[in-house]
């Protein structure tokens, strides 16, 4: 997902609350949102080098209780984002976990976060 600005597109502070909160809370209006996963660029580069991927949009796989056909229409119209809704089923069989980053119930980027702000401190 990204901003409609080029620029923005790795903006992750922009970005990722949008994924959190206004995207999960439409899913969740339609059915119940279990996990949010980023995957492709974003989940298998390091997020120091987000700033790298500027021009690439933002992959996002939903785990919810049922699939979603034209998922893209939850989209805010100010956003590109390659989203997916599927049950936890359909996500094992398609999606091999090494390439998911879990954003939502625990945040995987959390530690990294943390370990960026320490070493920036240091």
């Amino acid at each position: 997902m990204s901003q409609v600005k080029l620029g923005a597109i790795w903006q992750h502070e922009k970005v990722l609350p949008y994924i959190l909160t206004t995207l999960k809370d439409k899913i969740d209006d339609i059915t119940t949102v279990e996990k949010i996963f980023l995957f492709g660029s974003r989940a298998r580069v390091p997020m120091e080098q987000w700033d790298e991927l500027e021009g690439k949009d933002w992959d996002v796989l939903v785990q919810a209780k049922c699939k979603l056909k034209n998922a893209q229409v939850l989209v805010n119209t100010d956003y590109h984002l390659d989203l997916i809704v599927l049950d936890e089923e359909k996500i094992n069989t398609y999606y091999n976990s090494d390439r998911l980053r879990m954003i939502f119930p625990e945040n995987e980027l959390d530690d990294f976060i943390t370990k960026t702000i320490q070493h920036g401190k240091d």
